[in-house]
């Protein structure tokens, strides 16, 4: 028999199991309030009086008001983006990737919200050029400092922003690199594939010096992959298209920068790579050219004299240029070249 005491115990028991429950459905309640879009009265399925669409009403004018923002993105706004893009380009190469990540990353989502509300071609076509350029830009800058995912996705990015302008030399050029993201994952093949993918996906679109440029580096991933031959005349080809002169910057492709002395630092590179002595000579006619403003560029051609000296067997030449590699990596802050410059050294 149950005393006072027990049923009083009881009803409290039961009281706070009511509680409990009434929590529980209350949570359960606003879940599904929040994923349906709907008032407790219509959970319910009680009828209610029309009312105000207030937040639908929102969400509209929030949609139109960005696609009117996205609308009145003008060619000189679009120039604005291109010119920011290219002074992070300019800081990059003297200053390293490092300091410029939070930048870019702000700059690439202004240019994303203005392609994904904007409407009509005409305005998106523009956008979609400008999306293209600083996403293969950020995706270099993320692949130098070792974010190797982050690299890809921004590849992946400026590949459908080019498709989207129509320009096939920034979808080449954008595919180009995206091999080089292959070769440190250790699949040189497949970026040797994607690599002559992206000279066919240029097609005849393409500049002579942007040309020349995937002739190149589609000889230094052929080095990488054990192709020596195919490296060759990649080496071969490039040197044809290039065009003459000092110009190195390709003004239909402001990302491209090559003219003899780059080449030859390139092809110094790739000799190297697959122990050609000529390797040497390449390397230090490039030295004696390069832009003292490519802070990066100079840390990677001593890191390739180091490793062209290694293959002769010149280990005091290879531990000096090493030296200055590894302190102009350090300047520049580039994850990828230090990493080279350790595996370089592991050698000596």
């Amino acid at each position: 028999m149950l005393t006072v005491a027990s049923t009083a115990s009881l009803h409290v028991y039961v009281s706070e199991w009511e509680n409990g429950r009434r929590s529980i459905s209350e949570r359960y309640a606003k879940i599904l309030r929040a994923l349906l879009g709907v008032t407790d009265d219509e959970l319910q399925g009680k009828t209610v009086g029309a009312v105000a669409p207030s937040v639908e009403a929102n969400g509209y004018d929030e949609l139109v008001s960005r696609i009117d923002a996205a609308r009145s993105v003008s060619l000189t706004m679009v120039n604005t983006f291109m010119d920011q893009t290219e002074l992070f380009r300019t800081m990059d190469r003297q200053m390293g990737a490092a300091s410029l990540i939070d930048q870019m990353t702000g700059h690439l989502s202004t240019l994303e919200e203005a392609l994904t509300f904007a409407v009509l071609p005409d305005t998106r076509r523009p956008v979609a050029r400008a999306l293209a350029g600083a996403a293969t830009l950020a995706a270099w800058q993320a692949l130098d400092a070792g974010a190797i995912e982050r690299a890809w996705r921004h590849y992946e990015l400026g590949k459908h922003a080019a498709k989207e302008a129509d320009e096939p030399m920034y979808l080449a050029h954008a595919m180009a690199e995206q091999a080089y993201v292959l070769c440190d994952a250790g699949r040189p093949e497949t970026a040797v594939e994607l690599i002559r993918n992206a000279q066919r996906a240029g097609g005849t679109a393409m500049s002579p010096r942007l040309t020349a440029w995937l002739y190149a580096a589609e000889a230094e991933i052929c080095a990488k992959a054990g192709l020596p031959d195919d490296c060759r005349h990649a080496l071969d080809r490039a040197m044809r298209h290039l065009p003459e002169g000092d110009d190195a910057r390709d003004p239909d492709m402001l990302s491209i920068f090559l003219n003899r002395g780059h080449l030859a630092r390139w092809r110094g590179n790739a000799l190297a790579l697959i122990g050609d002595d000529e390797a040497v000579r390449s390397l230090y006619e490039a030295l004696d050219t390069v832009d003292p403003t490519f802070i990066r560029a100079s840390a990677g051609l001593r890191a390739d004299l180091a490793q062209a000296h290694l293959a002769r067997g010149e280990y005091d030449q290879a531990h000096d240029q090493l030296r200055q590699a590894r302190l102009l990596a350090n300047r520049t802050g580039s994850v990828r070249q230090r990493r080279r410059i350790e595996q370089l050294t592991q050698r000596l």
